[in-house]
């Protein structure tokens, strides 16, 4: 029944990651982790997430601002490296609750429009990007995060969900090798569940595909938001379960 659960939640990830940009990593790790453990789930979900990322980014590699893939994407890559290195070592219940606060900070931003007033320039995108990519690779969720730091951009729906696919296919090509090492014997073990999620993942990218151009320009970024804004209480519940 478990796992039942979270193919069809994985389902539901790839398409939400469709439309928004992120969730994959966020909704189907705390599922995961409930029979495997944290830092296991952070793991095993690295590899749907990449599989499901790629199929994105093929899709959508038309729709890429270049300038943010190059400054935000490559310092968020560097950051979500060290973060993963670190994942082994930190965590908590601590650094969930800052790393949720910091969503929510930033969702209620998106839905006031006071993040619309922001623009982050080069200097700010590299900072952001370490920081976006150091907290997530920590926590296993950078997805959110990277989106939080993304609507600073002023993006329009197709590049900010195009860009954030990018920078976080790179990332993912930073982190898993350093999660298969460190839990390879683990998620050898449980490869059958991997591979059910993979497959479930990429189900809900495409199906997820077809509604994202059906989603209203002047009301995506509020999306976007709103789903941080939930992430971020999702993960204050999380450090206090903890």
């Amino acid at each position: 029944m478990l796992l039942a659960g979270v193919i069809a939640i994985a389902i539901l990830a790839g398409a939400v990651a469709s439309v928004v940009g992120f969730g994959i990593g966020s909704l189907i790790t705390p599922v995961l982790a409930i029979e495997t453990g944290m830092k296991l789930a952070v793991a095993a979900v690295a590899i749907p997430h990449f599989a499901g990322t790629l199929v994105r980014f093929w899709s959508l590699r038309r729709a890429i601002d270049r300038r943010v893939l190059l400054h935000f994407g490559i310092a968020s890559a560097a950051g979500g490296l060290l973060g993963a290195v670190l994942h082994a070592w930190a965590g908590g219940a601590a650094l969930t609750a800052v790393f949720g606060g910091l969503l929510i900070f930033a969702g209620l931003s998106g839905l006031t429009g006071a993040i619309t007033r922001v623009r982050l320039g080069r200097r700010a995108a590299l900072v952001a990007g370490s920081l976006s990519g150091l907290f997530g690779g920590m926590v296993g969720n950078q997805g959110g995060i990277r989106s939080a730091a993304l609507l600073g951009f002023g993006l329009s729906r197709d590049k900010f969900v195009g860009t954030a696919t990018a920078i976080a296919l790179i990332v993912d090509l930073a982190r898993l090798p350093v999660y298969v090492w460190a839990e390879g014997r683990a998620l050898l073990a449980m490869w059958e569940t991997i591979a059910l999620l993979t497959a479930a993942v990429v189900l809900g990218t495409v199906l997820g595909r077809r509604l994202l151009a059906r989603v209203p320009e002047d009301v995506f970024h509020r999306i976007v938001s709103a789903l941080v804004l939930a992430l971020g209480v999702w993960m204050l519940i999380r450090a206090v379960i903890i």
